[in-house]
């Protein structure tokens, strides 16, 4: 489901191209240094590391995103080793990398535990890691809120995504295994003429939405119009002249 639902998303690069950057600042990453995006998508993230000279490898589990990624790739002029696979199983050696990043992707890993251990895995000590995560009280987690009472419940063990946006979670996953841990509150902007029409361009590229109103055309049309009220309601608490504010956090640490 996670694979079939994101073939859609690469129409979002225009918003996460600008937060792509500040990660990347936000990591202090440098020439040479090898440097592994996890749930990398069209590749926002990893040619931009690519452009300052980081040695980059990529991966998602979308072969639909990945082919974005390697067209995207090829308009910058630059290299990026690509793989399919899954971010709670990484195809990297321990210690691979001098930095590891992920924006607003490994969040949707099923478990957490996993995937942290993973990232930290293929890390070297003293080396980088570095997300952007969406916080549960703003406006991507709590419309992720609304569409979660219109979906089956999660599996057990399986955490909400938006767990990752509070600093008390990541540092309980991070644990022991890292050092320095920094926080910053950044906002990603989206143009928008409505409410609707934001919300609209959810529904077409967003993995969850797009399986949720799959779901909810072909078996309850009246539960639909209702969730569409609800996330048409928070989306005009954020939408300001045509713009829509999303806020997020970014983490960094370094391991120990």
């Amino acid at each position: 489901m996670q694979k079939e639902g994101w073939v859609n998303f690469a129409p979002l690069e225009a918003v996460t191209t600008p937060p792509a950057a500040r990660l990347v600042n936000f990591a202090s990453v440098q020439p040479g240094q090898r440097l592994l995006d996890v749930g990398c998508g069209t590749g926002v993230v990893a040619i931009t590391a690519a452009r300052r000279g980081a040695r980059v490898s990529a991966i998602d589990l979308t072969p639909e995103l990945l082919d974005r990624a390697r067209e995207n790739a090829a308009t910058a002029g630059v290299h990026v080793e690509w793989h399919e696979g899954d971010a709670e199983k990484l195809p990297f050696e321990d210690g691979e990398f001098d930095v590891v990043l992920s924006q607003f992707a490994h969040i949707f890993a099923p478990r957490p535990e996993v995937v942290t251990a993973e990232m930290l895995r293929v890390l070297k000590p003293g080396g980088t890691i570095a997300f952007s995560t969406w916080p549960p009280e703003d406006l991507v987690g709590r419309t992720m809120a609304v569409a979660s009472r219109y979906l089956p419940p999660l599996p057990p063990g399986v955490a909400p995504p938006t767990l990752w946006g509070t600093p008390e979670f990541v540092r309980q996953r991070l644990g022991s295994a890292v050092k320095d841990i920094t926080f910053d509150n950044q906002d990603m902007f989206s143009p928008a003429l409505s409410p609707q029409h934001f919300r609209l361009g959810v529904e077409r590229t967003a993995g969850p939405i797009v399986k949720l109103v799959e779901r909810l055309s072909a078996t309850n049309p009246d539960a639909l119009h209702q969730f569409r009220r609800e996330f048409d309601g928070i989306v005009a608490e954020y939408l300001s002249d045509n713009i829509v504010r999303q806020a997020y956090l970014l983490t960094r640490a370094v391991k120990c």
